[in-house]
């Protein structure tokens, strides 16, 4: 835990379904009215004297990327890039459009030089295990939403996985290893700690691993950006983790009609439900068990709590909230 008189430190962790939720259209107009959206969250922690660093989802945008190259170029000589670039085009799209949202709100409030002194994007590489089971195994969701006759004429045409999505229809899913950490971790930290809002670690940041020789190599994979925030907020100190999404609260058999909504759960009951199935792969489950990873390792707590209610959820009046036993 932290020793010193800072702030509190937040990690918010905003989906990739805060930027692009099921049944936008995809336009530019609406990438931006959802990055001001939270913009004005974040500003609103800031106005109250929160430390703040940012991650986000990138999972709707990672695989519409993937989906350009490899329908849209197929016919024209131009060769697809793998999914850990199209990661970095995904960090490099949303942290801008992110960043200029923040600075705006900032400029327009005038704390830009006062409270914050800028908004910096990392492109943010984090290691994984090259030999995570993983990757035999795919579970994160990526792209848009597709009817399952649709999902079956992809699947023959370009050999990729889909699966049920909890919100409905059908999307790919990858393979989604278990982050290690992040390698600009150090460099994030000085921008925080010389008052800067670092957006950072975007959808769970570039999957890299460490060869024999020590260099960096990418793979093919999205991380899951709850887990990747965990990592960057435990290595941050910091005191919470806010993860926001497109559903209210974790829920208890979720999608049936004994769905128990869930307010606070204490570690202990979280893991057990976790092993107990309640929280599915690419859904819930990477956000509760980020959420029990960031308390074990000292956080004061995680929330999960729906981006229109991050403020109540903070303050314990709306979401699900992860505390020690």
């Amino acid at each position: 835990m932290k020793t010193d008189a800072r702030p509190d430190t937040i990690v918010i962790a905003l989906g990739g379904n805060a930027f692009q939720t099921k049944g936008d259209k995809g336009t530019a107009e609406e990438y931006w009215r959802n990055a001001y959206t939270a913009a004005d969250l974040i500003v609103r922690l800031v106005e109250e004297k929160y430390g703040v660093v940012v991650t986000h989802g990138n999972g709707p945008q990672v695989g519409i990327i993937a989906e350009w190259m490899s329908l849209g170029l197929k016919n024209k000589n131009i060769p697809p890039m793998p999914l850990d670039v199209a990661g970095a085009m995904s960090q490099g799209w949303l942290g801008y459009m992110l960043q200029q949202a923040l600075y705006n709100k900032l400029a327009e409030k005038k704390l830009l030089g006062s409270l914050v002194k800028g908004v910096v994007t990392v492109i943010t590489q984090t290691l994984v295990d090259r030999n995570d089971p993983a990757f035999k195994d795919p579970t994160k969701y990526i792209g848009p939403w597709y009817e399952k006759d649709e999902a079956e004429k992809l699947s023959k045409e370009l050999g990729w996985v889909f699966k049920p999505d909890p919100r409905g229809g059908y999307r790919r899913v990858v393979a989604s290893p278990d982050p290690i950490g992040q390698v600009e971790i150090d460099a994030i930290k000085t921008l925080v700690e010389q008052g800067f809002i670092v957006i950072a670690d975007g959808g769970g940041g570039i999957p890299v691993y460490r060869g024999d020789d020590g260099l960096l190599h990418g793979v093919e994979a999205v991380i899951d950006k709850d887990l990747g925030a965990e990592r960057m907020a435990s290595a941050l100190e910091a005191d919470v983790l806010l993860i926001l999404t497109d559903v209210e609260k974790a829920y208890l058999n979720y999608g049936t009609p004994n769905a128990k909504p869930l307010d606070v759960l204490r570690v202990s009951e979280a893991l057990k439900y976790y092993r107990e199935g309640h929280f599915k792969p690419g859904s819930m489950g990477p956000k509760i068990l980020a959420g029990v990873r960031f308390v074990q390792n000292g956080g004061k707590m995680a929330v999960i709590a729906h981006l229109k209610q991050a403020y109540d959820a903070l303050k314990g009046n709306a979401g699900t909230r992860i505390i020690p036993d």
